[in-house]
């Protein structure tokens, strides 16, 4: 039976509103003097360029792109660039500030930033797609290098995209600079284990959490919501592992097997079909009711905004671990705590993925790459302290996994800035 879903605030749906809002609680929690706040809250730098570019039928079209650095006090910027008809600056805003504190969680020498450009890539021609990228390159060129400012792909952008960026750098500063972005191809510096790195990410915290529960991986139940690279990659790697995938969920539609899917079938079904539904191993159940299945684990792995304050209270899974960015307002953040709902922050959960873009900028700069072993080892040590850094803050300091998160993120961002001093 579908339930009617009450409408929900627009400022709800605000990332950075959402972000504010944490930033706030752990701010007030920690005592943070005001001085502190502002320069904690404040974004370094906001980039917005307007980027000409002739399409492929002659017409001149121009697109707005942005590029925001929320912090350099431990490092270097880094952060995504997507690609979408629908990119706000106050999204990309957001979205840099969790790159702050995501990297500060996992305490890797980086700051935040975030890139987008507003524009609709299915309506594009891979030409195309190489010019607007060429050209945003150019206009935040002064911007942005292995010391100052170090993109990724995130939404709608890949490892071509990187490359062209790389390579527009390059073509500008007369030498090659692989360490420019990360995400890249292996054969342009890009790193062993990186596509897997966000999936990989979500299962080692998860594996962590079920610890917590006494639970085993063959009794989890877990619904993932979304099946890109993160969703995707995920549900492959928490299948191998023994994990009950009972449900995907995607734009299109929604898959259920109660004894679990076989991923690697529904990923070859999605391939010959385009789409996930329609897969004789499972069956076809309503996209919209799908994330309220009972299950163990919810894995949100798509945009933001999926829990809001018309819908927390019919989730029933024991443990959140938010493979996408802000995909939980901070509205449902009460009701997910009085469901007793064990949350892995997205700051914490989807890390993985910039933390192995950090071995691939190590990489670059050495010359020296690294197999994958090595790779997913480190990435394995570094979130598995991370869960327990964020787990044991929150019990040290009374509050919730998310909240505790944000504290320890700003405590370190903190330090650095005290340290460092204010430049006058």
């Amino acid at each position: 039976m579908l339930v009617e879903t009450p409408a929900v605030h627009e400022d709800e749906l605000n990332p950075w509103l959402s972000a504010e809002a944490r930033f706030d609680a752990a701010a007030t929690r920690l005592g943070i003097e005001e001085g502190m706040r502002k320069v904690l809250r404040s974004s370094s730098r906001e980039i917005t360029v307007h980027i000409p570019v002739q399409l492929d039928d002659g017409r001149i079209e121009v697109f707005t792109g942005y590029r925001v650095q929320h912090s350099i006090a431990r490092g270097p910027a880094k952060g995504g660039i997507r690609y979408a008809p629908d990119v706000t600056l106050d999204e990309v805003r957001a979205l840099a500030a969790w790159m702050a504190w995501k990297c500060a969680v996992v305490n890797i020498p980086f700051g935040g930033g975030k890139g987008g450009v507003i524009c609709d890539p299915s309506l594009l021609s891979k030409g195309e797609l190489e010019r607007i990228t060429r050209r945003y390159t150019a206009e935040i060129l002064d911007f942005i290098g292995p010391e100052r400012d170090v993109p990724a792909p995130d939404m709608n952008t890949n490892e071509q995209t990187m490359a062209w960026i790389m390579d527009t750098y390059s073509m500008h500063v007369r030498h090659t600079t692989t360490a420019v972005v990360t995400g890249k191809p292996l054969n342009l510096g890009g790193s062993r284990g990186r596509p897997e790195a966000t999936g990989r990410g979500c299962m080692i915290v998860t594996q962590q959490a079920l610890r917590r529960f006494g639970l085993e991986p063959s009794n989890t139940r877990v619904v993932i919501q979304g099946f890109g690279n993160v969703g995707g990659m995920a549900a492959k790697l928490m299948s191998r592992a023994g994990f009950k995938i009972v449900c995907i969920i995607e734009y299109d539609g929604a898959v259920y097997n109660p004894h679990g899917l076989d991923i690697a079938a529904l990923i070859k079904h999605r391939d010959e079909t385009g789409s996930i539904t329609g897969f004789a191993e499972a069956e076809d159940i309503d996209r919209e009711e799908a994330m309220f299945l009972e299950c163990e684990v919810l894995l949100p792995a798509a945009r933001e905004n999926v829990i809001t304050s018309a819908n927390a209270d019919r989730l029933r899974c024991k443990i959140l671990c938010e493979g996408a960015n802000g995909p939980t307002t901070h509205v449902a953040d009460s009701i997910l705590q009085d469901k007793k709902v064990f949350v892995i922050p997205d700051i914490l959960a989807n890390a993985g993925g910039v933390t192995v873009s950090y071995f691939e900028w190590v990489q670059d700069r050495q010359g020296f790459f690294w197999n994958e072993q090595l790779v997913n080892g480190r990435l394995e040590e570094i979130m598995v302290n991370s869960f327990r850094d964020v787990v044991g803050y929150g019990d040290k300091h009374g509050v919730n996994n998310r909240i505790a998160a944000y504290m320890l993120a700003l405590d370190r961002v903190q330090f650095a800035i005290t340290l460092r001093g204010i430049y006058a």
